[in-house]
């Protein structure tokens, strides 16, 4: 004890033993201190706002922007490829007697035909003519055909007392029935309208239908163990997951409407788009009836874009 005490007070200032340190850094039989752990890595150290305000600038200056413009430009020429080559083909075709010039004139002709009837009033008389009668026979088949779908795909009972009657009347084609109902109706506009109507409302119909009937189980299952009422259950489960399959049958109707129009105003109109193509090849102005055919494509294509719009308004909510 007393040895131990001496050795202490003789032991020069700062030297360090062993038994001096504590039990996790000491090892017996060493006279030198243990050398000092490593530090830990430093943390990430994240951008400040100066450099993330800098990193936004770079990527709004001009050159970015020109190549995000550069690459819109490139998908929408690899888009409208196939249309491009098809126009090129009708103006060159015929200027190159491929084809006869006299029934398929080149695009251009038909064009400058096109302006020609919009300059004298006479394309745009027409225009509003179909119009009126497709948007009104395509939006009395959407307040129609949306809820009696919604009703049949939703209660068993309706679907089957319906199903019979529907599954002789989808079989049934609009044109077969047109003049029943002429004959019913008269010729007038209330014929063409209810034309468009039926022929519209079936793909709306059976749309609609089929996506009542495909909301996924789980879903339902789900939303009544959380305790929602059948009201609450239609509202915020079965309507939104249908939305997607109930748009499509509204695209197909979109179609229709010009489509079956143009036949009903072959047959009996005095003002139309169809009537226009039919009174132009009749009189043999064909330029002037592939101008009429030129403005149906581009009012179905804008009507499409405009119906896909609607879509994707009422459908953020999914993810793909």
């Amino acid at each position: 004890m007393t040895d131990a005490r001496a050795d202490e007070r003789t032991r020069p200032e700062g030297d360090v033993h062993w038994y001096d340190l504590p039990d996790d850094e000491a090892e017996p039989g060493s006279g030198e201190p243990t050398p000092a752990r490593p530090a830990a890595p430093a943390a990430p150290v994240a951008p400040a706002v100066g450099e993330n305000r800098n990193a936004g600038a770079a990527s709004r200056s001009p050159g970015a922007t020109g190549r995000r413009v550069g690459d819109a430009a490139r998908r929408v020429v690899r888009n409208s490829a196939a249309i491009l080559l098809l126009l090129a083909a009708w103006e060159a075709l015929p200027r190159l007697g491929v084809v006869d010039p006299v029934f398929v004139p080149p695009l251009s002709e038909s064009l400058a035909a096109g302006v020609d009837l919009l300059i004298a009033g006479q394309l745009p008389e027409h225009l509003e003519a179909s119009l009126v009668r497709s948007l009104s026979g395509f939006g009395l088949a959407i307040v129609l055909a949306i809820p009696l779908g919604l009703l049949i795909g939703w209660y068993k009972p309706v679907a089957d007392f319906l199903t019979p009657l529907l599954e002789v009347f989808r079989n049934t084609s609009a044109v077969a029935l047109l003049p029943v109902f002429t004959l019913i109706l008269g010729i007038g506009e209330t014929t063409k309208v209810t034309f468009v109507l039926y022929a519209c409302s079936w793909p709306i119909l059976l749309n609609t239908i089929s996506g009542v009937k495909t909301v996924e189980p789980l879903l339902i299952k789900s939303a009544r163990s959380m305790g929602l009422g059948p009201v609450r259950l239609f509202q915020k489960v079965i309507l939104p997951a249908a939305v997607p399959t109930i748009f499509t049958g509204v695209r197909l109707a979109g179609a229709y409407s010009i489509l079956v129009l143009l036949f009903a105003e072959m047959v009996g109109a005095k003002a139309g788009l169809g009537y226009l193509i039919l009174d132009a090849q009749s009189s043999f102005r064909i330029p002037d009836m592939y101008a009429g055919i030129i403005t149906i494509s581009v009012v179905g294509l804008l009507f499409n874009l405009l119906l896909i719009g609607v879509e994707r308004r009422f459908s953020t909510w999914r993810t793909t």
